[in-house]
């Protein structure tokens, strides 16, 4: 054993009933410890992330009792809002790893998967350069579609939607920014009022983007925003099962709206009123 000593690795295993010494130390020096995964899902918000950190029971934790600011300062990115720039993801990690090293593992991913995908974004949309000064603008607009559809075959369908209406001049107008805007006041309900008051991030009052990410985002959302699809859609409707009934002019959808919204009396439009 003394031989083998130095090539031991430190970490959690799991011993099977009846392991024999010799396999024990084989197990020890491959260095196969207990593995644990945490994901970062789609569409959550950074509030939601922090609370499940919290929950944690493998995790050292080391931002409880920081602020958003503060912990970003502890990352290193002073200055610099959370919500968005940690990559939707499922990571693995060993016992002994901290809160902040995970998120900074899901920060650096986010860098690099959002710096592939904008090098690698389409050139134009219907004949119209992108409407992003660059990529943080592109992950502000992933971050809206992640809201707006689990499905992927929609992300680039809800992209074309929005770039299109930022092409024309048209305010964008969606739901989920205004959600985000409202904070601990929305309470599953969104009434005309809401609609009507000022945010930084209502959609409905503000042109163009809000000013920072609404969720975590995933690459596909990213992908999308990137690479925006559709014909000449500007609206878009739930039908309740999880998809969208997408329109190219009011009048259809109003048609939509009736169809699909009023009957099931949902207040969730994403579309100009």
């Amino acid at each position: 054993m003394q031989k083998v000593g130095h090539l031991l690795k430190a970490g959690e295993y799991q011993i099977e009933p009846g392991v024999t010494p010799r396999q024990l130390v084989a197990q020890l020096v491959e260095g196969k410890s207990i593995s644990y995964r945490f994901t970062l899902i789609e569409g959550s918000t950074f509030k939601q992330l922090r609370q499940r950190l919290a929950e944690s029971e493998v995790l050292i934790h080391e931002t409880d009792g920081l602020s958003d600011e503060q912990l970003m300062t502890a990352l290193g990115l002073e200055g610099q809002h959370p919500e968005g720039r940690f990559l939707a993801n499922t990571y693995q990690f060993q016992r002994g790893m901290t809160d902040l090293d995970l998120l900074r593992r899901a920060y650096q991913l986010q860098e690099k998967v959002l710096t592939e995908e904008w090098q690698a974004r389409a050139e134009k949309f219907e004949s119209k350069v992108l409407p992003y000064k660059d990529p943080y603008e592109a992950l502000i607009m992933a971050s809206i579609v992640e809201k707006e559809t689990g499905l992927s075959s929609e992300r680039p369908v809800i992209a074309g939607v929005f770039v299109r209406r930022m092409q024309i001049g048209m305010r964008l107008q969606t739901d989920p920014t205004v959600i985000y805007g409202m904070g601990d006041k929305y309470k599953g309900n969104i009434r005309r009022k809401d609609l009507r008051t000022p945010t930084p991030y209502n959609t409905y009052t503000i042109p163009g983007l809000p000013p920072t990410p609404i969720a975590m985002v995933g690459r596909e959302a990213i992908k999308a925003a990137l690479h925006p699809e559709g014909e000449k859609w500007l609206y878009f409707v739930a039908k309740g099962d999880g998809s969208h009934q997408f329109s190219a002019t009011l009048k259809q959808h109003n048609k939509a709206v009736r169809e699909y919204q009023l009957k099931r009396k949902a207040s969730y439009r994403s579309a100009p009123e």
